[in-house]
């Protein structure tokens, strides 16, 4: 695996001189996908271009990555980062541990592989960390999972110990793709687990129903048991696990620093990506409302964007960035971007910045433009710098964004 690092001036990018939102300027002008549908009210979608005016430059931390899907900081600042069969440390300088040991039989192939990765709240004490992976079934069967295992590095060489398996969603399905995987710790320790539909057909009508995991957000407890406030814990053919649902493929999770509250973005098809922040027992449409098409251009189920008893997103694209990780801005050493979401951005090939007023999405920034890649996950650094994930079989990198004067 080749590193790189990088520090030219021809790594230096100026986001622009601070602008002010211009209601009729929006950041995004192509055409809609979806031109029979409207926004359910003013704001919830086409957000003007708002710019932070924030310098940064942009250096190649390391390369060749397989399939990057998710990382976290270990308390020393390296990074644990997911790759396509395995995880890896990769320090800020660029070097990259051997592939860690103990990574239970993963289902490889189309958005197959691992995925997320978070710490424990208590890692410091129990070294122990929480991954997603495409988890086989009997063959051809497969679904998302949670393992939960203690990160060791006995003789300098990276291993998890004591792996167990807490979450498995269920059905499986012969499908490999949208298994949603992002993770987050709430401030009480519960474990937001996303899901997706898994895209075929016996899957998508699922994720309105009570009894399937598929089209979730779960919320467990750090050893794979349910919280007694969970939503439909007691209610006769329910998950217990299930938190919200009418997901299509939520693939990024983010606790809000200023409310505690999670937030997630999910794919929507020829349009209707959207950001949530779900609520206990709120379902969120899919696929019977969306603010998206069919990939044939044709509508979906009856072509309503709202429906009675169904939440609305906060804010969509149409269309699509697809997007995926995401990350509160919640450092001091910017104080410009303080605040703001980050949201990786596959199909859209650049890193959204999106101005908050409260639970609104005001102003939208797209950073990274020029890069041509496709945008796996954001983290906030311990320094407050910018750290992205592109994806690639091979040929991804770590990217560090570092503000300058």
């Amino acid at each position: 695996m080749r590193i790189l690092l990088t520090g030219l001036a021809g790594a230096l990018w100026l986001s622009g001189q601070p602008a002010l939102a211009d209601p009729d300027t929006p950041q995004e002008t192509r055409p809609r996908n979806a031109v029979a549908l409207e926004p359910a009210f003013p704001g919830q979608t086409r957000a003007p271009e708002v710019r932070a005016g924030v310098a940064f430059r942009t250096d190649v931390v390391a390369t060749g990555l397989s399939k990057p899907w998710g990382m976290t900081f270990l308390p020393d600042g390296r990074l644990l980062v997911t790759e396509r069969t395995t995880l890896r440390i990769i320090t800020q300088d660029g070097v990259v541990s051997a592939p860690v040991q103990g990574v239970p039989a993963v289902d490889v192939g189309d958005q197959g592989g691992v995925h997320d990765v978070v710490l424990d709240p208590d890692f410091a004490s129990n070294s122990l960390i929480y991954f997603t992976f495409s988890e086989p079934g009997e063959a051809p069967l497969t679904s998302s999972a949670v393992a939960r295992a203690r990160l060791t590095e006995a003789g300098g060489a990276p291993a998890l110990e004591d792996l167990t398996i807490i979450f498995s969603q269920q059905p499986k399905l012969d499908s490999r793709q949208h298994y949603g995987g992002r993770l987050a710790f709430d401030r009480e320790g519960h474990l937001f687990v996303t899901t997706g539909e898994r895209y075929v057909p016996v899957g998508r009508p699922q994720a309105q129903a009570l009894d399937s995991l598929l089209g979730k957000v779960v919320r467990i407890n750090a050893d794979g048991s349910v919280p007694a406030d969970n939503p439909f814990v007691g209610v006769g053919g329910a998950r217990p696990e299930i938190w919200s649902y009418g997901h299509r493929n939520v693939q990024g999770a983010a606790i809000n620093p200023a409310t505690g509250r999670l937030w997630t973005n999910e794919h929507g098809p020829r349009g209707g990506d959207e950001i949530n922040i779900p609520e206990p027992g709120a379902n969120y449409g899919w696929p019977v409302i969306t603010y998206g098409i069919e990939y044939t251009g044709e509508t979906i189920g009856a072509g309503l964007s709202q429906a009675e008893g169904m939440a609305q997103p906060l804010y969509y694209w149409d269309p699509v960035i697809a997007p995926s990780g995401m990350a509160f801005y919640d450092s001091d050493a910017v104080p410009a971007w303080k605040g703001s979401l980050f949201i990786a951005a596959l199909a859209g090939k650049h890193l959204a910045r999106l101005t908050l007023d409260g639970d609104r999405v005001v102003g939208e920034e797209r950073l990274l433009t020029d890069r041509n890649q496709r945008l796996r996950d954001v983290e906030v650094g311990p320094d407050g710098a910018l750290w992205v994930l592109t994806e690639g079989a091979s040929d991804a990198v770590l990217l560090k964004l570092t503000p300058t004067p």
